[in-house]
């Protein structure tokens, strides 16, 4: 018996720059992206470097004093520490108690029939995203002016009194959250809708079949098809667990709410542009994004077992 081998011809590797060269079509596209994230993402970070220093403009960046980690020290031992810590994972978990809510409304608009319904439905939904933020939070205070707002007009027909919603520290989580919420409900839920359209309806078809209720249907076969985009949005969101809005609080801020409406992102600003604490408010700043990423990191991780993640 005469035994065949055949051996394989190892493949010639093309050079890397006769790849661009086959390609520099895309290579031109993404050109302008790339050049956009180093300019403005990347280049500037060369200041971080002045949170471990003494800043003086007049030595600039490179020739003021290194103290090393002594402005993150005293952010830590700062008074305000655990108040900005609280109010900023408290606003942040309180706004990802609401993260299924988008999901729900893009479920129920997926399930409408009625096509002028659903396209009003869509639109008074959406329409808040386009507000900006300044307008919205405009709107806001006057809903819930004591004297003039409508939420207080409509308490006193019900026979209750009047509030200052706005300068109670006891409220302003719930304004923001809520707010925010109303705001962005739209363009979450038309995300989550992208993704249904993708569903293969012969699945659909099949499972009415087996006699399948409408319920069953969304359980068994809507929500698994969108887990993976759930995921990565949620994902997203715990990258940014610290941070918040920051034009939309600092509209909503006033002395009277400063209890509970300052987070480290105001606190920034107060600290480096009103003050003229730039080491300090760097540091601070420095210190959220290093958590953020950190936390980003974790849960991709823990999304990559399901087999959906970022990268």
């Amino acid at each position: 018996m005469v035994e065949y081998s055949v051996q394989k011809t190892p493949k010639k590797r093309r050079p890397y720059w006769r790849k661009v060269k086959l390609n520099w079509q895309l290579y031109v596209l993404l050109a302008p992206g790339l050049l956009y994230f180093f300019i403005f993402k990347y280049y500037p970070m060369y200041g971080l470097q002045i949170a471990f220093k003494n800043f003086r403009a007049i030595d600039g960046i490179f020739g003021s004093d290194w103290i090393g980690f002594d402005h993150f020290s005293r952010f830590f031992s700062s008074y305000y520490f655990w108040d900005l810590m609280i109010n900023t994972l408290g606003i942040n978990l309180y706004g990802l108690a609401l993260f299924p809510i988008s999901i729900i409304v893009a479920l129920a608009l997926n399930e409408l029939r009625d096509g002028s319904f659903k396209k009003a439905a869509q639109t008074i939904t959406y329409a808040p995203h386009f507000i900006s933020v300044v307008v919205f939070a405009g709107m806001i205070i006057a809903f819930l002016d004591p004297a003039t707002g409508i939420v207080n007009n409509v308490m006193q027909v019900l026979g209750m009194e009047p509030m200052s919603f706005m300068t109670a520290p006891a409220w302003f989580k719930s304004i923001f959250v809520w707010s925010n919420e109303w705001q962005n409900l739209g363009w979450g839920a038309i995300i989550y809708l992208a993704a249904l359209a993708g569903v293969d309806p012969q699945l659909h078809e099949a499972a009415t079949m087996d006699g399948a209720t409408r319920l069953q249907r969304i359980w068994h076969i809507n929500l698994p098809s969108i887990m993976p985009t759930i995921i990565i949005l949620l994902i997203l969101n715990m990258g940014n667990m610290m941070s918040i809005g920051f034009e939309k609080i600092l509209l909503l801020q006033n002395p009277l709410n400063l209890e509970s409406s300052q987070v480290i992102q105001t606190y920034v600003y107060e600290s480096g542009l009103l003050h003229g604490q730039y080491s300090y408010s760097t540091a601070v700043g420095l210190f959220n994004s290093v958590i953020n990423f950190m936390i980003l990191i974790f849960f991709n991780r823990l999304a990559r077992r399901t087999g959906t993640s970022l990268w």
